[in-house]
């Protein structure tokens, strides 16, 4: 990478730092000053040691990780030039090919810039900044290139080093690699046109735990799976501090009046009304339906982690009926499979499979009202769409009577609620409604919200 300017180095690194901030990576004075010194220390000759060096100077949590990276190719691009002008697929793909067998990084780094040349561009105007990885890959296809790839390893004798699983593994990983740096390519060549701020923006994809659990996609829920346990570990960190602080208990007036009569009326020695240390308990009343499945999944895995925390867990799944499913949420995992059990194993639909907040809140009321009582905080999770039927509000005012507290963790943004068959207002009337459309917000709701 070419020497610059130093004031074109300064503006890469506020615009690194602005463009993290931006996906939510939270970075202050101080290591944006050692982000600078970084940058004089190490120069910009070793691309990948520069990588390094910033990311452990701005990160705090492996997650932020490949927001970082895709931000910071962006800012500090490897400006690999294609080889040659583009003349025919098919013998792109053989040097592509030839390329992943021999694991060629810099021949890997030129191949996808010729691709994107030939392969990305769209759009006829000559100011046309249009440059798609996606279409590049489409018309390359490298992932059919693995047959291919695994008889040239074979005939250089990698068979003596990997098993046939363990060879198309690897072949599947540098392949993968490839596809990352098509995308580089296409957004490096997109941003020298309509901006690097810009395309960092809008076209870095932000990190797993800021992803609305409505729109997540499987990758990002496993990934979401992989936070549960810091995540938990976090939250009862913070739930035990304020154990501790609760526990010291209001000021015993009385006690504190008697005692300073030893010091002439002034109250020097305040007595505490010490707390008697319970655990609460705790129950969740969850809408496993459709979409809303991988926020509720989610956040039960989370109450899991955390069951240590509470006397008693009590779990509570439903569709348009109610049933409880504490044992197979005790014997869950962080895996994909929790929604599939509950689907599989618990009574959730009746005569038809739709969501139907009224008549699941009337049948938790009449078959689980022993699961209330005033030591017992109830947090109902759903986006309160009733598919038009009964919203059932006075079997939610009865579970709003029995216990401690209740809370509504709505995956919804607050502007659509009340929209449609949403009748989100009217239970928020009834019970406290919070917005939760992502981990973070849900770990800051959640945080914030639990029992001591």
């Amino acid at each position: 990478m070419s020497a610059a300017r130093p004031a074109a180095v300064t503006d890469r690194v506020t615009g690194l730092v602005r463009s993290l901030r931006a996906h939510g990576v939270r970075i202050g004075t101080g290591e944006s000053v050692d982000a600078a010194l970084v940058v004089q220390a190490l120069g910009l000759d070793h691309r990948e040691q520069l990588r390094e060096g910033l990311a452990s100077a701005l990160l705090h949590a492996p997650g932020q990780r490949p927001v970082f990276d895709a931000v910071f190719d962006l800012y500090f691009p490897l400006t690999t030039r294609a080889s040659g002008r583009f003349t025919d697929r098919d013998e792109l793909r053989e040097r592509l090919a030839r390329a992943l067998a021999a694991d060629d990084a810099a021949l890997l780094g030129q191949l996808a810039a010729e691709a994107v040349d030939g392969l990305g561009g769209y759009g006829s105007s000559p100011g046309s900044d249009g440059w798609s990885s996606h279409q590049t890959l489409d018309r390359l296809r490298p992932q059919t290139l693995l047959a291919r790839v695994r008889a040239e390893l074979r005939r250089q004798g990698a068979e003596a080093e990997f098993t046939d699983r363990l060879l198309d593994d690897e072949i599947r990983r540098r392949i993968e690699e490839f596809r990352r740096r098509v995308a580089t390519e296409a957004r490096r060549r997109v941003a020298e046109r309509r901006g690097t701020d810009q395309i960092a923006r809008r076209a870095v994809r932000t990190s797993a735990d800021r992803v609305d659990f409505l729109v997540a996609g499987r990758a990002q829920l496993d990934e979401l799976r992989r936070v549960v346990r810091p995540l938990a570990r976090k939250l009862a960190t913070r739930l035990a501090a304020r154990r501790r602080r609760a526990a010291r208990g209001h000021i015993d007036l009385r006690r504190t009046l008697r005692g300073s009569l030893s010091t002439g009326g002034v109250p020097m020695r305040p007595v505490l009304r010490r707390r008697r240390p319970v655990r609460p308990e705790l129950v969740l009343l969850c809408d496993v339906s459709g979409s809303v499945s991988g926020f509720s999944d989610f956040t039960m895995l989370l109450v899991q982690a955390l069951r240590d925390q509470f006397s008693k867990v009590r779990v509570f799944a439903f569709v348009n009926r109610a049933d409880e499913v504490t044992d197979l949420v005790g014997r869950g995992t962080a895996d994909a499979g929790l929604a599939g059990r509950i689907a599989a194993e618990a009574t959730l639909t009746g005569w038809h499979g739709q969501s139907d907040y009224g008549t699941a809140l009337g049948e938790f009321v009449e078959r689980y009202d022993d699961a209330l009582g005033p030591r017992v905080s109830v947090f109902v999770l759903g986006d309160a769409r009733t598919n038009h039927a009964d919203p059932n509000l006075p079997a939610l005012r009865h579970v709003a009577r029995r216990a401690r507290r209740v809370h509504w963790l709505n995956p919804e943004p607050r502007d659509l609620w009340q929209t449609g068959d949403s009748v989100a207002l009217d239970y928020a009337e009834v019970v406290e409604m919070h917005e939760c459309r992502s981990a973070r917000q849900l770990g800051a709701v959640v945080g914030t919200l639990l029992p001591i």
